[in-house]
């Protein structure tokens, strides 16, 4: 799950990241929480990456307050939850405007975010499953039960715990399909790979759950061990 949270103060950012890791490890998620300072940093992000199943969102901010960021989100037809945090319940009524996911008072109690946030979890949407093509016909399959994608040619081999599969799709399809997945990533040229599946860096490769080795890039040296940080920490 990746959840971002744009409050302009630190301490409140610090705060909110803190809860939303309790809350993951007591659901056992995989949490990733991304802190924005203001309206116009989220949106900026926002513009090139979606990727995220909640928006923890102040309201008494600067130049673009929290209200003026979800109007420009909706705006855009854009469903992404939020959740607002304010010092003041004026604000209210303009949240359901937005149709905000929750509405909660500063200072934030701890036990009132983990209800919303247990509740959201029950209502979030299942994992949809990818459809994808193989020279047998159609397969349908969850983006978690991949371990990785290896390029051949202008098509690919997938592969999950138990099976390979031949599918005609080139990697870059099969990329931009999971491209709202925060968890796969590109290692190498040749390869995608579902961080969750892997179990360790060695050098210049990657060790997954089964022992299988893959190699990583120089250019993505840095971005794997980020990612590979960002699964196993929340």
């Amino acid at each position: 799950m990746r959840i971002a949270v744009c409050d302009d103060e630190e301490a409140q950012r610090i705060l909110l990241t803190k809860y939303l890791q309790e809350w993951a490890k007591q659901q056992n998620i995989l949490l990733e929480v991304v802190p924005f300072l203001n309206a116009e940093g989220f949106l900026f992000c926002w513009a090139e990456d979606k990727a995220f199943d909640l928006l923890v969102l102040d309201i008494e901010m600067g130049e673009i307050n929290g209200m003026e960021l979800a109007m420009k989100l909706r705006e855009q037809y854009a469903d992404i939850p939020i959740l607002f945090v304010t010092g003041y319940e004026s604000y209210m009524a303009q949240g359901y405007e937005v149709s905000a996911l929750h509405y909660l008072l500063k200072p934030i109690h701890k036990e009132k975010l983990f209800q919303v946030l247990d509740k959201f979890q029950k209502t979030k949407k299942p994992e949809d499953k990818l459809l994808l093509q193989t020279e047998s016909g159609s397969i349908f399959i969850l983006p978690s039960d991949i371990w990785y994608v290896e390029a051949t040619g202008h098509q690919s081999v997938l592969y999950t715990s138990n099976r390979e599969c031949r599918i005609k799709h080139s990697i870059s399809e099969v990329k931009d399909l999971l491209q709202d997945k925060s968890c796969f990533i590109s290692s190498h040229r040749s390869y995608l790979v579902n961080m969750q599946h892997v179990s360790a860096i060695v050098k210049a490769e990657l060790v997954m759950d089964n022992n299988v080795k893959l190699p990583i890039s120089r250019g993505m040296t840095k971005q794997v061990n980020e990612a590979f940080i960002r699964v196993y920490t929340g």
